[in-house]
């Protein structure tokens, strides 16, 4: 029977270390068992999200559904289906499901071994997307339709950034910390993923993609001062790309001074520039209006009329009018349980490879649920990126789905005593320390 203690885990860097989070040094995960703990996370998001969708869908399934012409359509009046949305979130669920378990039987090493042609097919497919690819009434040019059925590039390109950035840096090795053959060649790899989704342009995905390499490279024992630097570049980046493209500048613009003459101040009527500020506007009301404890289920006013988007990007705005905060928590508990449980993975994982994976899976679910959450309660400039295992979204649900899966298969191997062994810390770039028990 294995003894449970609590400790700090530190993570060594070039300066010293680093504290990472608290966590037990002697985890109940055993090899062959898989994170029980993760698995019933992601299980209560996504019933939670049948439930959202069920109350939360209802007046976008009546306009996707009614005849045209029909000017007062009700559920089930001529075809009308109130619970469109619904039976089709379900299905994906259901294919996400599948994903999961495929992955979750494919050994992470299989990955290693196909990180390099999945790189240059993905890089091939973000390419094409800028040629043909498809808007769906948004600003980016994300989509491509096959068949009637429209797929999102950049979402599959995150998970396959995670594999070959864990391929590469685990070949790198020790070169990860010198300027030219680390920090350089680093930000090139990455560049060819994030350049297309950049001038796509879809913001938020590229944030998301920056955020994931950034986790990995500094797992895969980067020097502070390559990062500090990186830092510094994208900052510049951001000053000279922002004022020059429209669309980023009147987003950040009503984002600082969220006012109608603020919003689009090229638009020639106050209208259209309201119309540019709404989502943001309309989802700050529904989170205010929720108050404490909520409307109640179906009883929301913002999902019919006046929240674009909200089973899909504002799920998280509308779910709190109805839920409230008190309720609304419970989300955002289970999102740090999921950092929380995929950070142990990554600690424990029998090697460098498994643990930069961990390591960009957590992160990348992680930091995008919380890039969603700030945008839905106005801390954040308006990104169009989903809530992980919530949005109503094809692609997201089937790639975050089947990243868990991968996780899960990790934490299979893992073992406590492994990951504190000699070969362990010669192997690895990012060392874990002594454990001081009290």
């Amino acid at each position: 029977m294995l003894k449970r203690e609590l400790g700090w885990i530190f993570l060594r860097t070039s300066r010293g270390y680093c504290i990472l989070l608290f966590a037990p040094m002697h985890s109940e995960t055993r090899p062959g068992r898989v994170d029980v703990v993760l698995l019933l996370t992601v299980f209560v998001l996504l019933v939670f999200s049948i439930i959202m969708i069920t109350s939360i869908g209802v007046p976008k399934s009546i306009s996707l559904t009614k005849p045209t012409g029909l000017l007062f359509p009700a559920c089930g009046e001529q075809g009308v289906d109130c619970f469109f949305l619904l039976r089709r979130h379900v299905v994906r669920i259901g294919i996400g499901l599948v994903a999961m378990f495929l992955f979750y039987k494919i050994p992470v090493r299989f990955w290693r071994k196909v990180a390099v042609p999945l790189f240059i097919l993905i890089f091939g497919i973000l390419v094409a997307v800028l040629i043909v690819g498809s808007s769906s009434n948004t600003q980016a040019r994300a989509w491509l339709i096959l068949s009637n059925t429209s797929f999102q590039p950049a979402e599959a390109a995150k998970l396959i950034l995670i594999f070959y950035l864990a391929t590469w840096m685990e070949r790198k090795g020790r070169d990860i910390g010198d300027f030219r053959n680390g920090f350089l060649s680093f930000c090139a790899v990455t560049g060819i993923v994030i350049f297309p989704v950049l001038l796509q342009p879809d913001f938020g995905s590229t944030l998301v993609f920056a955020t994931i390499a950034t986790a990995i490279y500094f797992a895969a024992g980067a020097k502070v001062r390559h990062l500090t630097l990186g830092l510094l570049a994208v900052f510049l980046f951001v000053l000279l790309v922002v004022p020059n493209v429209s669309y980023l500048r009147h987003r950040f613009t009503a984002f600082l001074n969220p006012t109608i003459e603020n919003c689009q101040p090229e638009a020639k009527t106050a209208e259209t520039r309201r119309n540019y500020c709404w989502q943001t506007e309309q989802a700050k009301i529904a989170v205010g209006s929720g108050g404490f404890f909520g409307k109640g289920l179906t009883q929301g006013i913002q999902k019919s009329y006046w929240l674009p988007q909200a089973t899909d990007d504002f799920i998280f705005a509308a779910s709190a009018e109805e839920l409230g905060f008190v309720r609304i928590l419970f989300v955002l508990v289970a999102y740090v349980i999921i950092a929380y449980r995929g950070l142990i993975i990554a600690h424990y994982a029998p090697d460098r490879f498994d643990m930069l994976v961990a390591t960009g899976i957590t992160v990348w679910l992680v930091s995008q649920a919380f890039i969603n959450i700030g945008v839905n309660i106005g801390i954040l400039p308006v990104t169009g990126i989903t809530l992980p295992f919530i949005s109503y979204g094809g692609t997201s649900m089937l790639v975050t789905l089947a990243a868990v899966g991968a996780l899960l298969q990790i934490s299979r191997s893992t073992t406590p005593y492994y990951a504190s062994s000699i070969h362990r810390r010669r192997d690895r770039g990012t060392r874990v320390a002594q454990h001081r028990h009290y």
